[in-house]
This record gives C-alpha cells, sequence and structure tokens, in this order.
C-alpha cells in the first residue's frame, strides 16, 4: 500500500464522522445568538426582550426600575405594567415553543444522516418565531412610547445609552466611565 493510498483510506474512513461532527459544530455555534435563553446577568441581553419573559413580579420590578428618575404618574406605572405583563405573557409561550424546536434541532443533528430539508424547514420555523417575539416586543415598545411623556422617553433613551456603552466598555475590558 502506498503512502497515498493509506492517506486515503484514512481519509474515507473519517470523512462522515467530521463532516458531521463539523455540521453539528457549526450549526451549534450559528444557532446559539438565536435560540440562548437561559439565564444571564446584566448587559445588553438584561433589556426588554429579558423583562418580557420573567415572571409578573419581576416584570413589576423592572418596570418601577425602568421607570426610576423618569417622574411618571401612578396612571402611567400602572399602565406600563399592564403592557409589560401582557408581552410577557406572550412571549413566554413563545419561549416554551423556541424550546420545543430546539430539542427537534437536536434530534435532527444525532441522526446518522442529518436531513437537510427538514433541518431547512426547523430554521424556517425558528427565524418565524424569531420575527413573532420581535414583533410583539416591538407592539410593546410602541403600546409603552404612547404611555410616556416625550421627554421621559427621551430621558429613558440616553440611560439605556448610557448602560449599553458601559457594557460595551466592559466587554473590551476598559473600565466603565463613571455617571
Amino acid at each position: 500500500m502506498s503512502h497515498f493510498t493509506a492517506i486515503r483510506s484514512i481519509s474515507n474512513r473519517w470523512a462522515r464522522p467530521l463532516a458531521a461532527v463539523a455540521a453539528v459544530s457549526i450549526a451549534a455555534l450559528a444557532a446559539t445568538p438565536a435560540l440562548a435563553h437561559g439565564p444571564r446577568h446584566g448587559g445588553p441581553g438584561m433589556g426588554p426582550e429579558r423583562m418580557f419573559v420573567a415572571s409578573p413580579e419581576r416584570v413589576d420590578r423592572m418596570v418601577d426600575r425602568m421607570l426610576r428618575d423618569l417622574n411618571p404618574t401612578e396612571e402611567q406605572r400602572e399602565q406600563v405594567r399592564q403592557i409589560a405583563r401582557s408581552a410577557a405573557t406572550d412571549l413566554r409561550a413563545l419561549h416554551e415553543n423556541r424550546r420545543t424546536l430546539r430539542e427537534e434541532g437536536m434530534r435532527l443533528f444525532s441522526q446518522p444522516t442529518v436531513d437537510a430539508n427538514a433541518v431547512e424547514a426547523l430554521r424556517q420555523r425558528q427565524m418565524a418565531l424569531h420575527d413573532q417575539a420581535s414583533r410583539r416586543m416591538s407592539q410593546a415598545m410602541v403600546e409603552v412610547s404612547r404611555v410616556l411623556t416625550p421627554e421621559q422617553r427621551q430621558k429613558l433613551a440616553e440611560r439605556m445609552q448610557q448602560r449599553a456603552k458601559k457594557w460595551e466598555q466592559r466587554r473590551e475590558g476598559r473600565p466603565a466611565t463613571p455617571r
């Protein structure tokens, strides 16, 4: 057996398992940002999407924190709470559907032969679910914007920009600038 024949037989023997491992790895890496909705602490992931999948008590606390320093009326505070609770209820159901799709993806990738058509159909369902969640969060944001005054919205937007800047600095390893 020549040197090249030996390499070819090793390559053929490992080609399929390596291709399967590569496909699963690439799919897992690609799916992680869109599907990883486990508990995270702080950072950009603690924005409205995290508030809306929390428990009703936590939603109320997060609304109170969001409205801090905005001097909202009690009526505004209650309206924003109701909007957030409603969105949380809707998004919690979508979150459960996302978990089911993630499990289905793992079943597809663990098969001896990965069905490309089934993976594509799953990806399309995941994207449709993501779009539905994004649409619901946008709807809630618009509803909240109708409750707050332009001055309150501006102050909240500035605070959110400062917070995002601080998290970006932390991510890059730079010390955060004081408020």
